[in-house]
C-alpha cells in the first residue's frame, strides 16, 4: 500500500479512537457510569428523568396515523434479522477456527443500554431495543463479512466505494498481480492488530 494511505488510513483510526473518547466523556456530564456493562445514574438524575417519560397513552395517541401504519413493516424485519444472526454466528463459529481468523465477539456490537433511560417509556425501550439489535448485528455482520474478504479475497475495489470496513486498509492494491501473488498468504493471515 502507498505510504500515503497508510499515513490517511492511520490518521483516521486515530480520529475515531478520539471521538468515541469524546464520547465516553459524556458519562460525567449527564452523571452516570457503566459498571459490568450496566449503566447507573445518581438518583437525583432518575428522578428528574422520569419527569420527562411520555405516557404510554399519549405517546401511541400522539403518534401520526403513518407511523401506526409503518410499525408491522418494520418489525417483521425481525424475523429476517434472527435468521442472519443464527447464521453468521454459526459460520463463524465453524468457519473461523478452521481459517485461523480470530472471532468476532458479538457483544462488542450488539449493545442494549436504552433501558436505563427513565425518560424513556416502555414501547420507547422496546423500540431503541430493536434499533441498537438491528444496527448491531448489521455492524457485527459487516465485521465478519471484512475478516472473511481479509482471508479470500484482500483486494481494493478500482471503483470508490462509499465506507470502508475495519480490514480495508490490509488489502493489496487493486490490478498489482505482482504484489498481490508475492503477500497474498502474508495479508490472509494478519491479524496481530486483533490480539
Amino acid at each position: 500500500m502507498p505510504p500515503q494511505l497508510e499515513i490517511l488510513l492511520d490518521k483516521i483510526k486515530a480520529l475515531e479512537i478520539e471521538l468515541i473518547e469524546e464520547l465516553q466523556k459524556q458519562e460525567k456530564e449527564f452523571s452516570y457510569e457503566i459498571q459490568k456493562r450496566r449503566v447507573f445514574f445518581e438518583k437525583n438524575v432518575i428522578i428528574r428523568h422520569k419527569e420527562y417519560a411520555k405516557r404510554l397513552f399519549d405517546y401511541i395517541t400522539d403518534a401520526p396515523l403513518r407511523h401506526l401504519v409503518s410499525v408491522p413493516f418494520i418489525w417483521i424485519c425481525l424475523i429476517p434479522s434472527l435468521l442472519i444472526d443464527m447464521t453468521i454466528s454459526m459460520y463463524q463459529a465453524v468457519c473461523f477456527p478452521l481459517y485461523g481468523i480470530p472471532k468476532v465477539k458479538r457483544q462488542d456490537y450488539i449493545v442494549f443500554d436504552m433501558q436505563y433511560l427513565h425518560y424513556l417509556n416502555l414501547i420507547e425501550k422496546i423500540n431503541c431495543a430493536y434499533c441498537s439489535y438491528v444496527n448491531g448485528l448489521l455492524a457485527y455482520l459487516q465485521e465478519v463479512a471484512a475478516r472473511t474478504e481479509q482471508f479470500w479475497c484482500p483486494i481494493k475495489h478500482a471503483r470508490r466505494i462509499k465506507t470502508l470496513h475495519s480490514r480495508y486498509q490490509k488489502f493489496l492494491s487493486y490490478g498489482d498481480a505482482e504484489t498481490y501473488r508475492a503477500h497474498v498468504e502474508s495479508v490472509r493471515h494478519d491479524f496481530k492488530d486483533l490480539e
